[in-house]
């Protein structure tokens, strides 16, 4: 499987302290299976929560200077994609250059080896383990929890407020490589979403709740969606 000094897609990549890869972990994770692109599909609960220094302050070197315009916090359960089922919570800071805007993935923790190991290796995404208990359903809680230190729980609970709406966007994720590059991904989401007030708890170790902060944020309820993450450009 090779070791932590052979695995620099894995291991290269930066992120918040809540998103490191034990030597150990490193070691026993598989070669990636499925490149770029990604189809899926999904149902998932969204929060937005205000930019700022803190937020920032977790982009990559290679971004250090972008304004931290907004945060996006997000559960998401997958039913279809190349690696098969899983779950997933993850942290967006939100910016911009010029009038074009872009999302880098901050902190992702998911319940598949194979899943952590596509997005590292195709997207630079700094994917995780973690543990995930209950449901994606209006006034349930659900809760992701790390798997190894630095300890952290994120867990929402949503109240649903609107009917569906039937929701077509596409979106840039900017994410820095190992080798120091960024790379530009298109992702493309058709779904159906109703607004939702979302009951956010988030508690670590490390820093993830000085930017992804707990509380009451508005968001939205994915009942069910379909998106293609592309290769990235460089």
């Amino acid at each position: 499987m090779g070791d932590n000094d052979t695995r620099i897609e894995l291991t290269g990549l930066r992120g918040v302290p809540e998103s490191a890869l034990s030597q150990a972990l490193v070691a026993t994770l598989p070669r990636n299976q499925a490149p770029a692109p990604w189809e899926c599909r999904c149902s998932a609960l969204l929060w937005l929560g205000r930019g700022g220094r803190a937020a920032a302050s977790v982009l990559p070197p290679a971004l250090a200077g972008s304004p931290a315009l907004v945060t996006l916090g997000a559960f998401v359960r997958y039913t279809d994609t190349p690696v098969g089922a899983y779950d997933e919570v993850l942290g967006i800071v939100g910016s911009r250059t010029g009038l074009r805007p872009w999302g880098n993935v901050a902190f992702m923790s998911v319940d598949s080896e194979s899943s952590l190991v596509g997005g590292r290796t195709n997207w630079a995404m700094p994917k995780t383990l973690a543990r995930f208990d209950g449901e994606l359903a209006d006034g349930n809680l659900i809760t992701g929890s790390s798997t190894a230190e630095p300890s952290w729980t994120v867990s929402a609970t949503p109240r649903i407020k609107g009917p569906a709406l039937p929701l077509k966007v596409k979106g840039s994720a900017r994410q820095q490589f190992s080798d120091g590059r960024i790379g530009d991904s298109l992702l493309t989401f058709n779904g159906r979403i109703r607004p939702a007030l979302v009951t956010v708890g988030v508690s670590s170790s490390g820093p993830l709740p000085t930017w992804l902060r707990p509380g009451l944020h508005l968001g939205a309820f994915v009942e069910d969606a379909t998106f293609t993450l592309g290769e990235p450009r460089f």
